[in-house]
């Protein structure tokens, strides 16, 4: 059986706060539509794809709550699940995850094309500050909305009709970290699915990164990591202009090789696709980087028992 996926990467331009969750399912929906008549079978959307990108406002708690999903699926999203499900399409989706005992996550799933979650991530590393900076224009408050996800980096199989690929899930900034690329590949991954909201500007309140550099650096660190990891990746924006800040686009989709095999050419809502030959992940797996004949993770010791850099005398 050929293990050839059609992967589309559904990138969204921005999401207004006063954007209704109605509004938002339909331009989601219309996305999958056109993947899936451009013969997808799996679909990645952006982080926080239901949603603006809250976490840059400080807001009262019964604000946030609104942002927050208590299940997947739930009444709100049902409409994206069941348009997948009729066409018989798996999808990716970020979203602000609210846990029954009261738990909160940067989260994201994987779902089947009969509606199945397959996998349940949430994000690892989280960028920002648990307090406002004052003074600063914009923030980023996801250390405050946000716990450190819990479930570590697990890969899982996809579905027969995909062809049962090693799939694993990374959100926005575990992207630029290779850490988790590495227990992925660890785990065989063949595709990581990543979706983002990535200022176009320094969020930290510097001047010295434009957004063509950040641009630049996200692409870089999908196609460096799938390289290292002879792994597909699909990497998605929510991007333009939402509530006055900036967001990159620059989703993409990225062979085992690392080579950008298609890539967004806006800041709208736009669909990419690729072939994801899966049997191409085998001539980095089986060679450069054969983890079984190469790895010596004696020497690796500081990466999982040290935080800060530590510089000799």
């Amino acid at each position: 059986m050929s293990r050839i996926l059609r992967v589309a990467g559904a990138q969204t331009g921005p999401i207004q706060r006063a954007d209704s969750r109605a509004r938002t399912m339909r331009r989601l929906v219309a996305l999958l539509e056109q993947a899936a008549e451009r013969g997808a079978r799996l679909v990645v959307f952006p982080e926080l794809a239901f949603t603006t990108f809250f976490p840059r406002w400080p807001m009262d708690e019964a604000e946030t709550l609104t942002y927050f999903e208590r299940s997947l699926p739930n009444p709100a999203v049902q409409p994206l699940f069941d348009r997948a499900r009729e066409l018989g399409v798996g999808f990716y989706v970020g979203y602000a995850e609210l846990t029954g005992d009261g738990h909160r996550f940067n989260s994201s799933v994987t779902v089947g094309p009969d509606g199945t979650i397959l996998g349940h991530y949430r994000k690892v590393h989280l960028p920002g500050s648990a307090v406002v900076k004052e003074g600063q224009r914009y923030q980023q408050l996801e250390k405050m909305y946000f716990e450190y996800g819990d479930r570590g980096f697990r890969t899982f199989r996809g579905p027969a009709e995909w062809g049962r690929p090693v799939l694993g899930m990374l959100i926005c900034n575990d992207r630029r970290w290779p850490e988790g690329w590495r227990v992925l590949g660890l785990g065989g991954v063949e595709l990581v699915c990543i979706g983002y909201n990535s200022a176009a500007y320094d969020p930290n309140g510097g001047e010295s990164e434009s957004a063509a550099l950040r641009t630049f650096h996200s692409t870089l660190a999908v196609q460096a990591n799938a390289y290292m990891n002879a792994t597909w990746a699909c990497s998605v924006a929510k991007a333009g202009v939402e509530d006055g800040a900036g967001l990159i686009g620059g989703s993409c989709i990225v062979g085992p090789d690392g080579a950008v095999v298609a890539q967004a050419a806006t800041l709208e809502d736009e669909v990419i696709v690729a072939d994801c030959d899966l049997d191409a992940c085998r001539q980095g797996k089986e060679k450069m980087f054969d983890f079984a004949a190469h790895r010596r993770p004696q020497w690796y010791g500081p990466i999982t028992g040290q935080v800060g850099a530590v510089a000799p005398d």
